[in-house]
């Protein structure tokens, strides 16, 4: 039974759709009880979600136990983006600069994460867990001048970290593990430009009104390692590192109606290559009893935003109909490193039921010239709620939670094809909602 419980987990959580929960692209949503507490969650007692939160902490299970979490985010927002003077097709008529004002298309989303820890002896435990540390959507309406930069963007992933944990007496543990990650991209922008083409008479200025489309997926291998040292039976302290990893990713390039209107318009097909690398973090945690039914857990997250420092995509043919020639499309990013705090509040009502509540705050790194209509946000305040009813047998637990996103100003590029100057992302939010069910054998 333990065996298909945990396989029909790890199955949901490859197979279920993802979006943006953190600063970037990140994910710190992996239990009803961590959003909950804000994300600051790193020493709970019996949690087989430890297995995300802090490896280390994975030596407080007794016995064997699995665990399915899901989240539900539904991310909203809208935007303003200046558009640029133009002249008007066919004339020699400007059109005046003006602002567009618009929003992003609700994609609601599941963030499924399935783990399971068994106590192999009094010092050894293994644990393994199947979330995402990073996914993403957003969509934009097909006619906006914002579909010139991102019309429809996705990037869905999953983690799967078997972990090996060690206690060395009632001070120190640690663990150490895998990380197996999943990256499935898509990206989706329309592409309306003019360019000089010659014919056997004289150079002409031709147009293209067409739509790309980039679609690929990855695998790549991390590690991560965590500690944490007990002062007394009421404080403690406890650190986790999780590496870089890179993906090479391959993808399907297709091109529809992207030759110039001159050469007959028409579709191209091809391939394309592109490099991402999703930065490491560190978090730092403090977990403060007050008594029997009273905690504190305060947590800090670095993440190393600066690997992101561009998206640059190599095609290779032309899209545009050049014979001979590939093309690329390069995007600078060059996000700064940046860092999440969180606190999280514990009280015990009775043996069988827990309230909790928590606040998180992430550091905007998004820089002016890097921000884009994929990852359109800024600052954020997450504010949430929880409860928990367990037994000797099984713990259900649920939280809900509101995502304040602060606003984001960016900068066009018309050099690389956007037809704005600049934009201004605002009255972004998302609403979260999170079950979780643990089961002992």
């Amino acid at each position: 039974m333990n065996k298909n419980f945990l396989a029909l987990g790890l199955a949901a959580a490859l197979l279920a759709p993802q979006v943006a929960g953190a600063e970037g692209f990140a994910i710190n949503e992996w239990s009803a009880e961590g959003v909950a507490m804000g994300g600051a969650r790193m020493f709970a007692e019996d949690d087989a979600a430890n297995v995300a939160y802090n490896p280390a902490s994975i030596t407080k299970v007794k016995g064997e136990v699995m665990k399915s979490s899901y989240t539900y985010l539904s991310p909203h927002g809208s935007y303003k983006a200046d558009i640029k003077e133009s002249l008007k097709p066919g004339t020699n008529e400007t059109i005046p600069a003006y602002p567009e004002y618009g929003h992003n298309k609700v994609h609601a989303g599941w963030a499924v994460g399935s783990y399971y820890v068994r106590q192999i002896n009094d010092k050894e435990w293994f644990g393994i867990g199947a979330f995402p540390r990073f996914a993403m959507v957003s969509e934009f309406e097909r006619a906006s001048k914002a579909s010139t930069n991102a019309f429809f963007s996705k990037l869905n992933g999953v983690s799967v970290t078997p972990t090996y944990a060690h206690k060395f007496d009632k001070k120190w543990s640690a663990a150490v593990g895998a990380e197996i990650n999943y990256v499935g991209l898509e990206l989706q922008k329309n592409l309306q430009m003019k360019m000089p083409v010659e014919t056997p008479v004289e150079t002409k200025i031709a147009t293209i009104d067409g739509t790309t489309q980039i679609e690929g997926e990855s695998y790549a291998l991390g590690w991560n390692a965590a500690a944490n040292y007990a002062f007394d039976d009421k404080n403690e302290i406890g650190v986790v590192y999780r590496s870089r990893i890179k993906h090479s990713l391959e993808a399907d390039l297709k091109g529809y109606n992207t030759k110039p209107d001159l050469m007959g318009g028409g579709d191209v097909f091809g391939n394309a290559y592109g490099v991402v690398t999703l930065p490491d973090s560190w978090d730092i945690g403090y977990n403060h009893k007050f008594d029997k039914k009273n905690r504190l857990e305060l947590k800090a997250t670095r993440t190393n935003w600066s690997t992101y420092d561009a998206l640059n995509v190599y095609f290779d043919k032309s899209l545009v109909g050049i014979p001979g020639i590939a093309e690329s499309s390069p995007s600078a990013k060059n996000w700064s490193n940046g860092w999440r705090y969180a606190i999280g509040l514990e009280h015990n009502l009775s043996d069988k039921y827990t309230v909790m509540a928590g606040f998180a705050f992430d550091e905007s790194s998004i820089p002016h010239d890097g921000g884009d209509f994929m990852v359109p946000t800024g600052l954020r305040r997450t504010y949430s709620i929880g409860a928990r009813y367990n037994d000797k047998k099984q713990t259900v637990a649920v939280a809900l939670g509101w995502m304040d996103v602060g606003t984001l100003d960016f900068a066009g590029h018309p050099e690389k094809g956007d037809a704005y100057s600049s934009a201004h992302a605002y009255d972004s939010f998302t609403k979260i909602a999170s079950i979780s069910y643990q089961r002992k054998f």
